[in-house]
């Protein structure tokens, strides 16, 4: 991670201190560092709307643009895809320096113009995603491992809802206590799949609380070349790993 992403990263840890405002998500040396902030932005009748805001610093951030995804209860999935592409806009003018924390206010201070303009799309569900733009392109296929299930009703409602959101095609297998997600799609969504998979609160635990379903792990992926091929040979790799 270059010198300056990890000082950006510092920084965004000390402002944004209070519980709950900051959480890095994953890191990796080859697809950067994911993180999500939460915060609030001044919408219509000057009241406050809470905003989650997940940003993805690739490698060669700031070189290029981070992808964000935003989250809201108050709003609309055509709203967020519209707050999303705004910050984009923004973020291009100022690529080759940091600036997520420019990113963070400029939406606390215009949150309230963009929602003012008329929207474009045609969905008045709560907005639960919005796709990154700086992953790889193209038709992916990827094999989630679940380590347990046990609000399972609800569980699968979430999984075929996110799956729906983010058009992607798969199928959820159970094969005794091994539990398994195929899913396949644009590798942008697929990832914005397993953020959510990871920080949303979808299943319970033996007390019967809420809780994050953090032991998923990805058994694989791949990038689609051949459709049947392709396809196959994910079937003949799950084969091998549950043989293991």
């Amino acid at each position: 991670m270059a010198e300056s992403v990890q000082e950006e990263l510092s920084v965004l840890a000390a402002i944004f201190c209070r519980p709950h405002e900051w959480e890095v998500l994953s890191r990796s040396e080859t697809d950067g560092t994911v993180f999500r902030i939460h915060t609030k932005a001044e919408g219509f009748m000057d009241a406050d709307i809470p905003l989650e805001l997940v940003f993805h610093l690739p490698v060669n951030y700031p070189s290029c643009l981070p992808g964000i995804s935003i989250n809201s209860e108050q709003l609309t999935r055509a709203q967020c895809v519209t707050v999303k592409e705004k910050l984009l806009e923004q973020a291009e003018s100022l690529l080759l320096e940091p600036m997520v924390h420019e990113l963070v206010l400029w939406i606390q201070q215009n949150l309230r113009h963009i929602l003012s303009q008329p929207e474009t799309g045609s969905g008045s569900e709560k907005c639960t995603f919005s796709t990154s733009t700086t992953m790889d392109d193209g038709l992916w296929i990827t094999l989630l491992h679940l380590d347990h299930m046990r609000a399972k009703t609800k569980y699968v409602k979430t999984v075929e809802k996110w799956a729906s959101d983010l058009r992607l095609t798969g199928r959820l297998m159970f094969m005794g206590k091994i539990i398994l997600i195929l899913l396949q799609g644009d590798r942008n969504n697929l990832k914005e799949y397993l953020i959510l998979q990871k920080t949303s609160k979808v299943d319970v635990d033996s007390s019967g609380k809420k809780c994050k379903e953090k032991m998923i792990s990805v058994l694989f992926e791949t990038k689609v070349q051949t459709e049947h091929k392709r396809y196959n040979l994910v079937l003949l790799q799950m084969e091998k790993q549950l043989n293991r």
